[in-house]
C-alpha cells in the first residue's frame, strides 16, 4: 500500500493499547488515523497475540457481566457463583500485589474505568467469554470463580487481536504494516509532528496532527532487560514478538525528551516452558507455554531446593513475579512436582501432553532419578 503523507492521529503500535486507541479516535470524529508497526502483518498483535487475554475489572457480579459473553447457556446461569469484584477490591488487590509502588492517580483511573471499557470494547466486537477454563472450579456441584478475574477474550490472545482488526476497518482505520518509526519532528509553524518512517526499504514522511505512542515494550531486546531490569535479565526466555525491541522508547526519550517515569526494575514474568525457542513465541502455540499450575504442587531448582511458597496466594497473584524467582535460581530453571492427585487439576491449556514434557514416576526416588536426565543435579 501506498502511504499516505498526512494524517490526523497516528499510532504506533498493534497491541490492545494501539488498536484500542485508534478505533477511539476514529470513533471521537477523527477523519483520518493511521497505525503503524514494525512487523510485518503476519506478526499482527504485539504482545497482546500471545495473551490468554483475561481482564480484571470491577462488576457488580454475574447479572452485570452475563450481557458481555457469548458462552453462557440460559441452563448455565443458576450454577454458576460469581461474586461481585468492587473498586475497593481492584485497589486493594493492586496496593498489595505491587507492594504500593502502583501510580496513585492512573491506580485510580484504571478501576474506575474499568467497567465502561470493557462494555466499549464488547460494542466493538470484542467477543468475551466466562473464563470456565481457566478461572473456575466445580465445587459442590456449582461452578465457582475465583481470584477476582471472570474474563476473557474468545480465542484468547489471538481471538483479541482479530477482533481488534475487523474493528479497526470497520472504523476506516488505515493499517500499514512494516512500517519503522525513525524519528519524529516538531514542525514549529503549524505545531505539527513530521514523522519519518521506513517502509519497503525507503523512508518517508507522514504529517500527523498528533501521534499516540503504544509501542513502548522492550522485551526481545536482551541489552536493555539486562539494563533497566537487572543482571541476568538478558538471559530470559522472550514469551512473546521478537519486535518489542524498545527503539520506540528510546526515540521518545532520546528525542522528545519524554520524562521516564514508573517502577523499571518491575516486570510481569511467568513461568515459561523450558523447551520453548528462547528468542520468540510460537504464533500456533501462543500462551499454551505458561506453566501456572504451580500452586497444587512444588517448584524445585536444579538441586533439588524449594525456592518459593508455591500457595501464598492466588495464582492470580503470583504467577507474574515467580518467573523472576526461576530466572535468579541457578541454570534458570526449575522444576514443577505434583502427586498424582494435584496433577488430575492441572488445565490443559498449559499442561496438555501434546504441547509438555511429562516426567512420571511411582516413587519420589525414582522420579529424582529420571529427572537427572533432564537436568537435576542431586537426585539423592
Amino acid at each position: 500500500m501506498v502511504l499516505a503523507d498526512r494524517c490526523d492521529i497516528l499510532v504506533v503500535g498493534s497491541g490492545n493499547a494501539g488498536f484500542s486507541a485508534a478505533i477511539s479516535a476514529a470513533e471521537s470524529g477523527t477523519a483520518r488515523v493511521l497505525l503503524i508497526d514494525t512487523c510485518p502483518e503476519e506478526w499482527a498483535g504485539g504482545n497482546t497475540y500471545f495473551t490468554a487475554a483475561a481482564y480484571r475489572t470491577v462488576h457488580g457480579g454475574l447479572q452485570d457481566v452475563l450481557p458481555l459473553v457469548n458462552n453462557v447457556s440460559p441452563e448455565q446461569i443458576v450454577n454458576i457463583e460469581l461474586a461481585p469484584y468492587l473498586e475497593r477490591d481492584f485497589s486493594d488487590d493492586i496496593e498489595r500485589v505491587c507492594s504500593g509502588r502502583s501510580d496513585p492517580k492512573l491506580a485510580r483511573i484504571l478501576v474506575k474505568d474499568s467497567n465502561s471499557t470493557i462494555k466499549w470494547l464488547a460494542s466493538h466486537g470484542i467477543r468475551f467469554q466466562l473464563s470456565f477454563n481457566r478461572q473456575a472450579y466445580e465445587v459442590g456441584g456449582k461452578i465457582k470463580f475465583w481470584g477476582g478475574m471472570c474474563l476473557k477474550t474468545q480465542d484468547g490472545g489471538k481471538g483479541l487481536v482479530a477482533d481488534h482488526r475487523a474493528a479497526a476497518q470497520a472504523s476506516a482505520v488505515t493499517v500499514s504494516w512494516s512500517t519503522t518509526l525513525i524519528s519524529v519532528q516538531n514542525d514549529s509553524s503549524t505545531g505539527n509532528s513530521i514523522v519519518t518512517v521506513k517502509k519497503d526499504g525507503r523512508q518517508q514522511t507522514v504529517d500527523a496532527k498528533a501521534i499516540i505512542f503504544a509501542a513502548g515494550g522492550f522485551e526481545s531486546n536482551p541489552r536493555m532487560r539486562s539494563e533497566h531490569l537487572g543482571p541476568g535479565w538478558d538471559k530470559a526466555m522472550v514469551r512473546g514478538t521478537p519486535f518489542n525491541t524498545g527503539s520506540c522508547l528510546e526515540l521518545c526519550l532520546r528525542d522528545l525528551n519524554a520524562k521516564a517515569v514508573g517502577d523499571w526494575s518491575g516486570r510481569h514474568s511467568v513461568a515459561w516452558d523450558a523447551a520453548a525457542n528462547p528468542t520468540t513465541g510460537d504464533r500456533e502455540a501462543s500462551n499454551e507455554y505458561t506453566k501456572s499450575g504451580y500452586p497444587l504442587g512444588l517448584m524445585i531448582n536444579v538441586h533439588g531446593h524449594r525456592f518459593v511458597d508455591e500457595g501464598v496466594d492466588f495464582r492470580n497473584y503470583t504467577y507474574a513475579k515467580f518467573g523472576r524467582a526461576i530466572l535468579s535460581q541457578p541454570e534458570h530453571v526449575a522444576f514443577q512436582v505434583w502427586d498424582a492427585r494435584g496433577a488430575e487439576w492441572l488445565r490443559d491449556e498449559e499442561y496438555r501432553p501434546e504441547r509438555v514434557e511429562r516426567i512420571t514416576a511411582d516413587s519420589i526416588e525414582l522420579l529424582a532419578q529420571k529427572c537427572a536426565s533432564r537436568g537435576l543435579h542431586d537426585a539423592e
